[in-house]
């Protein structure tokens, strides 16, 4: 058996950053300390591609036409254990896995990923899983990869139990016509990953206080991407990307995503729409800075971006669609 799945990476307006204190095991479950919003990125895309083999003692691997190290095919292979159990089989699979964009660079190539490899896995084992649970197992191998599961704008609620963690959509991609224009000042992989930032989340003396102010985040952007309110809509996402860096920031030990080159993004994002342009930015875990703006103005808002120095790529995505199986194989 073999499926093939493309999802597409997200963009957060309310971050995920920090797990729910639960216990320790909760770290492993991803079960937010906060709820989050997020954009699907259509030109931003993982396709897996999951094959069953007979003969072979372990899992593989393939990113890129590269075979993957240790950490990243374990990684994925307790993914594919959880699908397994489900389907009460232990084969192993072959992963062939290939992303459009840069990968490990704080652009949620892990959200595209896990989301891509849950879908085509499900499908080569048989399984027949609804949304919601392909979103809350998708959410096992990288939290942000339980939104990369619904279409377009999407919501991931905070609920007691680990079954009940998963996201939603808000709103499809056709429901407004915004663009993000993603300033790449460097495509190389981050040096702190994402769950190790999560972990030390709650040794700042910042973290509660934002994880107190996500729940009225969210539902301002919630209303915000309802009636299509940029300016609602920039002013949290911005408020947020700010202090969830602050809380990576001041954690123990602290985290440093941001690059000069990041911060003169930012400051001329500010400028612009001082003059005039709306336009407003976010920042993942990484130094890119993703700039969000209607249809009307994306030529404008892309070559200012590329006229920054530091500035080596400006990619632009429009929002995407869900995680869906697809009919051509990677090998």
């Amino acid at each position: 058996m073999k499926a093939t799945a493309v999802a597409c990476a997200n963009i957060a307006f309310v971050k995920y950053w920090g797990h729910a204190d639960r216990g320790s095991a909760d770290s492993a479950k991803h079960l937010p300390a906060n709820p989050s919003v997020s954009l699907n990125l259509d030109c931003l895309s993982t396709t897996t591609t999951v094959t069953q083999v007979e003969g072979s003692d372990q899992d593989t691997l393939t990113i890129n036409g590269i075979a993957a190290g240790t950490a990243a095919r374990e990684r994925a292979s307790r993914h594919l254990d959880r699908l397994r159990a489900l389907a009460g089989t232990k084969g192993c699979m072959r992963v062939v896995s290939h992303n459009n964009f840069p990968t490990g660079a704080g652009m949620a190539s892990s959200a595209s990923a896990f989301a891509a490899l849950t879908v085509a896995a499900a499908a080569t084992l048989g399984l027949s899983l609804d949304e919601r649970a392909l979103s809350s197992i998708a959410r096992l191998g990288s939290g942000s990869a339980c939104r990369s599961i619904p279409t377009g704008f999407v919501e991931w609620t905070v609920e007691a139990g680990e079954q009940d963690s998963y996201a939603h959509s808000i709103a499809p991609p056709e429901h407004w016509g915004l663009c993000d224009c993603i300033a790449v000042v460097s495509a190389e992989h981050k040096h702190v990953g994402s769950i190790q930032g999560h972990e030390a989340a709650p040794s700042s003396f910042l973290h509660q206080a934002r994880v107190e102010q996500a729940p009225a985040r969210v539902e301002t952007c919630r209303q915000a991407i309802l009636d299509r309110d940029l300016e609602a809509l920039g002013r949290e996402m911005e408020e947020d990307a700010v202090a969830m860096h602050a809380v990576a920031m001041t954690a123990r030990p602290p985290v440093y995503y941001w690059t000069p080159d990041t911060l003169r993004i930012m400051r001329a994002v500010v400028e612009w729409r001082a003059q005039g342009l709306p336009v407003y930015y976010t920042i993942d875990a990484g130094p890119n800075v993703h700039c969000l703006c209607e249809q009307g103005h994306r030529e404008t808002v892309e070559h200012r971006l590329r006229s920054l120095p530091g500035v080596t790529q400006v990619l632009v995505a429009c929002p995407g669609r869900e995680a869906h199986l697809v009919p051509d194989h990677l090998d």
